[in-house]
């Protein structure tokens, strides 16, 4: 990954033209504990704060505007278009041509960006286990190869939360594992119906049952940890039942 000042910019080989970043929680002016660059309206923020947030991630896409969806953990996937509102239900999102960013916030959940080899569409996706299970990366890769026509896609996975962080419920690796048996590997019990839970990988192999295998970024190891890398990245996981509430960052695409 590479880190700069405005966060941190996918390290892939993406079109000319095809633009990405990741906002980590630096560089904002939210307090704690949303400091301090907090894109989420709805975690309890003072709106002033994330407003002013927001038009700074603005200035950094401009002159292309970040679209704000609502996300509800499912597989419903938007096109974009300047007119688009902020709010608007969705999990995930195409865009053809500049003007407009592809937009998903996280603070745990697993962020897709998405590119067609042509440089003239690319997406986004908001990928939880929910979202996986439910497919929101396959719909998100059927809707942007029925946009774009034929040509190769090209995925880049964001932080998230690490393996060593994740722990979930039975009903989780049995959801998973009903799909396919082999998902069983990227799953490790802890006992008491307790696993660990490589988020990462899961992706991974949903992107491949999509026919995506030029994947890039998070591969599952410490630094793309959204609960461990305390000063990087805002975690509902590890911030909520201490502090309240968290805030969140941004996964952002675009066509300059």
């Amino acid at each position: 990954m590479l880190l700069t000042a405005d966060g941190i910019h996918p390290d892939w080989p993406a079109p000319p033209g095809v633009q990405a970043l990741f906002t980590t929680r630096v560089g904002g002016v939210s307090v704690a504990p949303f400091d301090s660059f907090n894109l989420g309206d709805h975690v309890r923020d003072e709106p002033l704060a994330v407003e002013g947030n927001r038009e700074r991630l603005a200035a950094i896409t401009s002159p292309a505007r970040p679209v704000f969806l609502q996300q509800v953990h499912g597989t419903h996937v938007v096109q974009l278009t300047p007119e688009t509102p902020d709010g608007t239900t969705a999990d995930a999102c195409v865009v053809q041509g500049p003007g407009v960013v592809a937009t998903i916030m996280v603070a745990d959940c697993l962020p897709v960006l998405f590119t067609h080899a042509s440089g003239t569409w690319v997406a986004a996706a908001h990928a939880g286990w929910r979202g996986l299970v439910g497919g929101v990366l396959e719909a998100t890769a059927r809707a942007l190869r029925d946009a774009a026509g034929e040509g190769e896609i090209m995925a880049w996975l964001g932080p998230c939360i690490g393996p060593k962080a994740f722990e979930v419920g039975t009903e989780v690796c049995e959801a998973f594992v009903a799909l396919d048996h082999e998902t069983a590997a990227h799953f490790w019990p802890l006992g008491q119906g307790k696993f660990l839970a490589d988020l990462p990988a899961l992706a991974r192999w949903r992107l491949q049952t999509a026919g995506i295998t030029n994947v890039h970024g998070n591969d599952g190891s410490p630094a793309w940890c959204t609960v461990t890398q305390t000063s990087q990245f805002f975690s509902h996981r590890r911030d909520a039942a201490t502090l309240g509430s968290t805030g969140r960052m941004a996964a952002c695409i675009w066509i300059a």
